[in-house]
């Protein structure tokens, strides 16, 4: 129970997100922030309304995507 109410807690707070930057700040000044090899994870939610048959959709990409940072 007290693990939950840590993590819940720090969540609220915004822990994460603040971590999360002070990682890749540190990361990038020790020049060890390659994102060459970056991957984009995403979720995928199934359409309750319509969408019954699942299509391949073929990327448009022309090439790499650019570096956000």
């Amino acid at each position: 129970m007290t693990c939950w109410r840590r993590l819940r807690d720090w969540t609220e707070a915004g822990v994460w997100p603040r971590l999360h930057e002070i990682l890749l700040s540190e990361l990038r000044r020790a020049g060890l922030l390659d994102m060459d090899d970056a991957a984009i994870d995403a979720s995928h939610v199934r359409a309750l309304k319509g969408g019954s048959h699942r299509t391949f959709v073929q990327s448009t990409a022309l090439g790499r995507a650019a570096s956000t940072t």
